[in-house]
């Protein structure tokens, strides 16, 4: 599953984030989440441009009462597919979810850990 988001500024750059369905899902110990960071593109009537903007890239995981239990991700991204391994050793079974942030982008997506 995919989410598009648009933002807007005064060119008319559109940006497209995704937070990917983490696998194996259920895992053990370990598993892997997939995200992409914004790539902007700016269309003319005769041109079609692309530029590049890097962000500042947030992507942590929560137990079921929302406390953050790791974060596979805290730094400033050039835009592109990047993906991240969590190991889950030592964590308790159950359901665990994950969120992406960058910039006015989130997103969240749920995963379960099985012994």
């Amino acid at each position: 599953v995919s989410v598009e988001v648009t933002t807007s500024v005064a060119l008319g750059i559109a940006g497209e984030y995704r937070l990917e369905q983490n696998w194996p899902n259920p895992f053990n110990p370990s598993t892997s989440i997939g995200y992409t960071v914004g790539v902007v593109s700016r269309q003319s009537f005769v041109v079609s441009s692309q530029w590049s903007v890097a962000g500042w890239v947030r992507l942590a995981v929560y137990d079921m009462l929302g406390r953050e239990v790791a974060v596979l991700v805290d730094e400033q991204k050039q835009p592109g597919e990047y993906r991240v391994t969590w190991d889950a050793s030592g964590m308790p079974s159950g359901v665990y979810f994950y969120r992406l942030t960058s910039g006015q982008f989130s997103d969240v997506k749920r995963m379960a850990l099985v012994r």
